[in-house]
């Protein structure tokens, strides 16, 4: 028999709305000035207006040390001040911590057995009509070809217990600017990109379909299963890897730059079922 959670869904009315601190926002426009000098920022979306309020998560792909900026940017070019869900040890760094506290950042401490401890901040966040963004993957991905992995099972686990819609965002082209091991190396490819600028391209999707997945407690039915949270975390999988498939159609297998220093790993490739019609990874048994 598999395991169950019981259900704590957020009020469906938002009764005190959380306001981005001023900090934030002018770091958020200082981001779109970091990048300009290193890329050309290109974002699209298929994301409704109606959700662009909040309460909305925001689950993103993972390809570089360097991509948190051109998603903060992006979500600055696109009017959306998202909460950020950050590895609990930045928030244990002198200034950054101090920072990211200050910005109203959540922590994870996603290799700890208190992980599950920050969903009901996650949760409480949501409740105040918060855009929550973080990466399924929980990290930075090790796949051959930089296509998304498996993901963790937090987020998912935050979806089929709340009614916020989950976008997923697909971004290509930050892996271009930091190498593996930055700020080893980071010298000449920063040189590289200030007189090449590449395009960075984000994507906001349409909202995964998940209502199938979340129990319904109005019939008392207070528990989600295992099978149900693992299907929500490869739904989210898929989606990310449908958009990406769209903002990186010149780079259909392998990307065009392959850093020599970044390791990989098969470990968790993912099995996409998406809709694409095209599986980029693993062809259906």
């Amino acid at each position: 028999m598999g395991t169950q959670t019981t259900v704590a869904k957020p009020t469906a009315t938002v009764t005190t709305r959380w306001q981005p601190p001023r900090s934030w926002r002018i770091a958020m426009r200082a981001s779109l000035m970091i990048i300009a000098p290193v890329c050309r920022l290109r974002v699209t979306s298929d994301m409704p207006d109606e959700v662009r309020g909040g309460p909305i998560v925001l689950a993103a792909n993972h390809i570089g040390a360097f991509d948190p900026v051109v998603l903060v940017a992006a979500c600055a070019r696109m009017g959306l001040a998202p909460r950020l869900l950050a590895e609990g040890g930045l928030f244990r760094a002198p200034v950054l911590g101090a920072a990211l506290r200050a910005f109203g950042h959540l922590p994870v401490d996603r290799k700890k057995r208190t992980v599950l401890d920050a969903l009901p901040a996650v949760s409480a966040a949501l409740d105040s009509g918060a855009v929550i963004l973080a990466y399924p993957e929980g990290r930075i991905t090790l796949d051959p070809g930089m296509w998304p992995e498996n993901g963790k099972s937090g987020l998912a686990r935050l979806a089929v217990t709340t009614d916020a819609p989950i976008v997923p965002v697909a971004q290509w082209g930050a892996h271009l600017i930091m190498p593996w091991g930055a700020p080893k190396r980071v010298g000449r490819r920063l040189l590289w990109a200030m007189i090449r600028r590449p395009i960075m391209r984000v994507h906001f999707g349409a909202p995964v379909e998940l209502d199938d997945l979340r129990p319904d407690i109005t019939e008392g039915n207070e528990q989600i299963k295992a099978r149900d949270v693992r299907a929500a975390t490869d739904r989210i999988i898929d989606a990310i890897t449908d958009e990406l498939l769209k903002v990186r159609s010149r780079e259909p297998r392998l990307p065009a730059w392959i850093d020599p220093y970044r390791p990989l790993t098969t470990s968790r490739t993912h099995r996409y079922r998406g809709h694409s019609g095209w599986p980029p990874i693993t062809p259906p048994a």
